[in-house]
């Protein structure tokens, strides 16, 4: 059940923009653990499917339900929208930063971060589509669209936006969809399979191989992302709207932040309860230790 409720805030992620699903389930600590069961799918697949299955089912639903509703949000209320969700990820930087130094963490890989994230931002703001615009794909043009999607989506901090158009499928992507034109959409899908599961296998190789260099580069990409959630629309000025906007990002710094360590916040929560109730009214916290 907690990896159902953890995958329906992943499939908020994956929806909300600038934030990303696969970041979010680094946060939970699941990150490692879902590419392993995909990538050794086949190697144990009772039990690897047994912890995917109520993860993707919450993945799903959190979609599903919340499309619309951010949708909503971003059509009537952009600005706060969006300073909400970059209270959000930056409520995630923290948790994240302390997964990355887990083990054997050196100020070289200070460098490694900062290469990725000017190389993250290159993409980003320095992206005049590679590649011509694809229109009218082939089959081998469809599975590479597919393969795109699945390594945008698996890779935390790489902005799929982004990357597609860098390769000049956005477009495609978007009126595929849209339109449900399945000639491209069945090709796809066929690439989505063997991208995550290739992906996959790859980058928990790397991760169980090369854990810190990895996990910096992937940090470095996530920071780089960050400067995507804000837009035009967002200038602060003295105004009701601004100061809504201020407020919402530390809600939102506290509410991922939060979630990001539930557990143990849960249990310094109660700890804090009881500490309270034990002083008698009146006392101070010092009168009660003497």
């Amino acid at each position: 059940m907690t990896n159902f409720l953890k995958g329906i805030i992943v499939g908020i992620g994956g929806i909300a923009p600038g934030l990303s699903g696969s970041v979010l389930l680094v946060i939970f600590g699941l990150y490692q653990k879902t590419i392993n069961a995909i990538g050794t799918l086949f190697k144990d697949f009772k039990k690897n499917l047994m912890f995917l299955i109520p993860l993707v089912a919450g993945c799903g639903i959190g979609i599903l339900l919340f499309s619309k509703l951010v949708d909503f949000l971003l059509n009537n209320y952009e600005m706060q929208t969006r300073f909400a969700f970059l209270g959000l990820i930056l409520g995630t930087i923290p948790l994240f930063y302390k997964e990355v130094k887990k083990e054997g963490f050196s100020n070289k890989f200070y460098i490694v971060i900062a290469i990725s994230a000017i190389i993250g931002l290159s993409i980003f703001f320095f992206n005049d589509n590679l590649f011509p615009t694809i229109t009218d794909p082939n089959l081998f043009q469809s599975v590479i669209l597919g393969v795109a999607v699945a390594g945008s989506s698996i890779v935390p901090g790489v902005d799929s936006a982004a990357i597609l158009s860098s390769l000049g499928l956005y477009e495609l992507y978007v009126s595929s969809i849209a339109n449900l034109n399945f000639s491209v959409l069945i090709p796809a899908g066929i690439g989505l399979v063997i991208g995550v599961l290739v992906i996959s296998f790859i980058i928990n190789i790397l991760i169980k191989k090369f854990y810190t260099i990895t996990f910096s580069i992937i940090f470095g990409l996530f920071l780089s992302i960050i400067p995507s959630v804000l837009n035009e629309s967002c200038v602060l000025a003295l105004n009701a709207t601004s100061i809504i906007s201020i407020i919402l990002v530390f809600v939102g710094f506290a509410v991922s932040f939060y979630l990001g360590d539930i557990k143990n916040n849960n249990i310094r929560i109660k700890g804090f309860i009881k500490k309270i109730k034990r002083i008698p009214e009146g006392k101070t916290d010092l009168e009660e230790q003497k």
